[in-house]
């Protein structure tokens, strides 16, 4: 059994620091690197895909509404024609780092208020995975279960990684309740079990303490969740206890 562990990086920019990539990379098999738009600029960029050379992990674009003041969360008014083009140019730039130190970009995962509009929303999804295919038809797509971008993007014949969150809740049918601060960390070995349930068990249990069927091929750690480190530690500790191997999404989509 495998899992990949993802998280959201390079999302400082100018004098404002976020998240913990350096101590988060060395647990993660996968880094979702923002692309300029929501956060990060052309020196974290640069920065964030060295990082995740030095650590051997699998590097992947993260791109945003153009929202550096509300950070990518604020549902903007675009068309999807206009989506479509900030999916490509931010593709673009992440790759031009990526080809300068000899890497290729493995998966494409939105930001934030794009995320979540376009799981429901299908005409922004298939602009997201029209922008997507036109830069490869063989790039890995993060998508929620029971999403309009899953639902969509199998019907293009992409990959699709459906993903769920260590630090998130869970709705019933595979969605994520949007808090910014995740369930309260009360126990990092309680948090890390759930995530061995999910991949294990192919379940998650909502607030509401029903139990729901999902597939999961990553899980995401987010790198400003307060005590991520630790928490990510822990959920690879629990993860090799049970048997699991973590490797890069790459490797779990293509068997």
């Amino acid at each position: 059994m495998k899992v990949d562990l993802n998280c959201d990086m390079g999302e400082s920019f100018g004098l404002y620091q976020m998240g913990n990539d350096e101590e988060m990379m060395k647990y993660i098999s996968s880094a979702n690197i923002a692309c300029g738009f929501h956060a990060g600029d052309p020196h974290v960029m640069r920065q964030t895909v060295l990082l995740a050379k030095e650590y051997d992990v699998a590097i992947g674009a993260h791109p945003g509404f153009p929202d550096l003041i509300g950070f990518g969360r604020r549902h903007l008014n675009c068309t999807p024609a206009e989506v479509k083009d900030y999916v490509i140019y931010q593709m673009g730039a992440l790759n031009g780092f990526a080809q300068n130190y000899g890497l290729e970009l493995q998966h494409c995962k939105p930001h934030g208020a794009l995320f979540m509009m376009a799981m429901s929303d299908e005409k922004l999804a298939r602009a997201i995975l029209e922008g997507i295919a036109s830069f490869s038809d063989n790039m890995i797509v993060f998508a929620l279960n029971n999403s309009a971008v899953a639902h969509e993007g199998e019907k293009m014949g992409l990959p699709i990684a459906k993903e769920l969150y260590a630090d998130r809740e869970h709705t019933k049918d595979g969605s994520i309740i949007l808090t910014r601060t995740g369930p309260s960390i009360q126990s990092y070995e309680e948090m890390a079990d759930r995530v061995v349930n999910m991949v294990k068990d192919k379940k998650v249990i909502t607030p509401d303490g029903e139990e729901a069927g999902v597939d999961v091929h990553t899980v995401c750690i987010h790198g400003d969740t307060k005590g991520a480190p630790e928490l990510i530690k822990q959920i690879r500790y629990r993860l090799e206890e049970a048997d699991i191997k973590i490797e890069p999404v790459r490797n779990i989509i293509t068997e």
